[in-house]
């Protein structure tokens, strides 16, 4: 026989030589992680039953057969809690070199401080493998931790270097809508850092986003080549199994009150309407559109959630309608997790010259308008310039078309842009009001000119922008004073400025973002400037074989549609001052650094030409 504690030893050793149980991805999540405060409005332990459309995507990770699992996924559905406990999974139970990519370098730094970090603290089993990165051994960074068995590497989709290194099993792909069309000069950044698992037999890559433009979307690409498959639940009338669709949503809203009264969904079998309630009530499974052994993809909408209502969800479709394109342009994408098509419809410049508006006898901003800015263009043989008035939710008011004749290069022609710049514009209450900001286009034929112009009077907030077109570009990019007469140079999103000034004209009812126009004649609001304005339209072009939307003129002269574009921008630079405008209703005058000189002394002392 052999001795008590000689057997009690041996059994000791052998529970710490067995494998790990054999569990899958939701089993260690519902036994082992914990819900951090800083994330979860239920903190504590995670419970798989409180979502259970995310069991089976979780699990699908454990299916040897598969290599590939795409999630196209509106907000609150939970995806980013599903990227971590696949970390988890893989940490504590099946230790392998990983690798989170997101978007920006940035925004994976974030995520390791907010998201990650605070799971491996509330994690008992994590925090004991990943030790913290204030331990002077650790040897862990904020984009780097190491655990027994394997490492997580955490990345930016902009940046190639880390996308390109070192061999990696696992791939998580978050927001890859929002990646870049190439990490550099390198090509893809999903297939460059895929090319890195190609040594694992048992690779795995996980895909998630939000979708955005159809035929411009990643996540749609790749769900269209899975299994497609949808979170359906039983109708509680006829049984007939159906994902949930907004086109067989009924409701009652009261638009006075701005509150939801009433939502059923509406069985597309037998037609009977049922509520939240009971149509979750049933049981839910994931029905396949497509077979594929190796790629499962999952699509899910808002209202399968269990953390939002379909009284929210009406609710914010309709404040997205009021908003306008853009507002429902982003509701379709994380309510429904659905990509928006765009139209490329030609705006209607003849409609948009019967709207002209009476601002009032003499007056030249209406009182609503609370700050003024200007965009200039140059040509070879003149200056054109809008200035345009901006108002709570960014609703505007076209003030002035106007033309300078005169070349750029003689100092006659900047002499009459100061004039114009300096006036002031008479409100409705009797006040005059000044130009807050302009930006003036430093492309073409004229840049010297445009800087040597520009550099004197940045205290007068006139900057020279560069436009930079190609989707993703915010409206403002970045700035430097890269150039021989060290003038502020701001880079400029022009594709971004042209998407919001044509959701905008699209506005048929007064709203935020809604474009007014005088119909004075001394304006310079003619049928001309009209056609300028609409003279661009969006279409779709393939490029190598990939599809992206590019702007493209469908008249000779678009000068007022840049115009607008550089008032935007110059809005946007002064954003905080456009705030404090909205607060008080007036802005501060650009500040005079120096006194008024006479043009014959300005022209010597600027040495501008």
């Amino acid at each position: 026989m052999i001795p008590a504690k000689l057997s009690k030893l041996v059994r000791g050793v052998a529970k710490l030589a067995a494998p790990p149980p054999d569990l899958t991805v939701s089993e260690w999540a519902d036994a082992y992680r914990r819900l951090s405060p800083e994330a979860s409005a239920e903190p504590g332990q995670w419970r798989t039953s409180r979502a259970p459309f995310q069991k089976d995507v979780m699990d699908a990770i454990n299916d040897p057969q598969v290599q590939n699992i795409v999630m196209m996924f509106s907000a609150q559905v939970g995806k980013t809690e599903i990227l971590l406990n696949a970390i988890g999974y893989f940490v504590d139970h099946d230790p392998a070199p990983i690798m989170l990519v997101q978007p920006t370098e940035q925004m994976a730094e974030a995520f390791s401080k907010d998201r990650l970090a605070p799971m491996i603290r509330d994690t008992p089993t994590l925090g004991k493998k990943i030790r913290d990165v204030k331990s002077k051994s650790s040897g862990n960074t904020l984009m780097h931790k190491k655990f027994p068995g394997g490492h997580i590497t955490l990345a930016g989709s902009n940046a190639p270097a880390s996308l390109a290194s070192r061999p990696i099993r696992v791939v998580l792909l978050d927001e890859v809508d929002r990646y870049p069309a190439s990490a550099g000069t390198e090509g893809d950044p999903v297939n460059l850092v895929s090319k890195r698992t190609t040594t694992f037999w048992n690779r795995k890559r996980i895909m998630v986003s939000t979708p955005t433009t159809k035929y411009a979307s990643r996540i749609e690409f790749a769900y269209e080549e899975s299994s497609m498959e949808q979170w359906c639940l039983p109708c509680p009338s006829c049984g007939e199994y159906q994902p949930f669709s907004w086109k067989q949503i009924h409701f009652e809203y009261d638009e006075e009150a701005r509150i939801t009264i009433k939502v059923d969904h509406a069985c597309r079998t037998c037609g009977a309407l049922h509520g939240e309630h009971e149509w979750k009530a049933g049981i839910g499974k994931w029905i396949a559109r497509k077979e594929n052994a190796k790629t499962r993809g999952f699509h899910l909408n808002e209202m399968a959630s269990t953390f939002v209502s379909w009284k929210e969800i009406v609710h914010n479709f309709k404040e997205a309608v009021k908003g306008g394109k853009e507002m429902l342009k982003t509701w379709t994408n994380t309510a429904l997790g659905e990509t928006w098509e765009e139209t490329g419809e030609k705006l209607d410049d003849e409609e948009l010259y019967k709207r002209r508006e009476d601002y009032g006898h003499e007056v030249d901003v209406p009182d609503s308008a609370v700050l003024l800015t200007a965009g200039i263009d140059t040509q070879d043989d003149r200056l054109e310039i809008e200035v345009v008035g901006w108002g709570a939710g960014k609703e505007s008011w076209g003030i002035q078309y106007h033309t300078i004749h005169g070349k750029p290069d003689h100092p006659d022609t900047w002499l009459q842009l100061d004039a114009f710049l300096e006036r002031k514009w008479l409100r409705e209450d009797g006040s005059g009001v000044i130009i807050a900001a302009a930006c003036i286009d430093s492309g073409g034929h004229h840049t010297t000119e445009v800087y040597k112009y520009c550099v004197k009077r940045e205290h007068r907030r006139i900057y020279a922008i560069k436009g930079e077109g190609g989707p993703g570009k915010p409206i403002i990019i970045g700035s430097s004073r890269k150039n021989r007469e060290k003038c502020l140079l701001i880079r400029v999103g022009v594709d971004a400025g042209k998407e919001r000034i044509t959701s905008n004209l699209q506005l048929e009812e007064e709203a935020p973002g809604y474009c007014h126009f005088p119909i004075a004649a001394d304006k310079g609001y003619s049928q001309k400037y009209f056609k300028g304005l609409t003279s661009e339209r969006k279409a779709l072009r393939f490029t190598r074989g990939k599809p992206r939307y590019e702007w493209i003129k469908t008249t000779a002269r678009n000068e007022p549609f840049d115009l607008r574009n550089y008032a935007v921008a110059a809005l946007e630079i002064i954003q905080p001052i456009f705030e404090q405008a909205l607060r008080t209703g007036a802005a501060p005058a650009p500040s005079s650094a120096k006194k008024p000189v006479s043009k014959k002394k300005y022209v010597k002392k600027q040495n501008i030409w």
